[in-house]
């Protein structure tokens, strides 16, 4: 199983920090998010997000500077309106390239 991002910030007894970077056309790899997390988008693009076993798919448009708190529960990841198995892939559909920074709450 793939890690929840590209690059590990920071890890310490409170938080990680990660950077998630994805081209058109890139996916994350099936990985799971066991904890709650935040989001903050760096630069938007469409996502398009599949369970664990690839199917399922929810496309999503996430713009610059938009900041979601998933809450993870039940292996269920939702934020308002935003709702993902805890266990999915997502690849980036759109033109150009997303960036996030997540924070990962321990």
């Amino acid at each position: 199983m793939a890690e929840v991002a590209t690059r590990k910030l920071l890890e310490n007894d409170k938080v990680i920090v990660w950077e998630l970077l994805l081209e058109p056309g890139e996916s994350t790899g099936v990985h799971r998010h066991e904890m709650s997390y935040i989001i903050h988008v760096i630069e938007g693009s469409t996502l398009r997000a599949t369970d664990g076993n690839g199917e399922n798919p929810a496309e999503v448009t996430l713009e610059a500077d938009d900041t979601y708190f998933f809450e993870v529960s039940d292996g269920i990841a939702t934020s308002g309106r935003l709702r993902t198995t805890a266990t999915h892939d997502a690849m980036n559909v759109g033109s150009g390239r997303y960036r996030e920074i997540m924070v990962e709450l321990k």
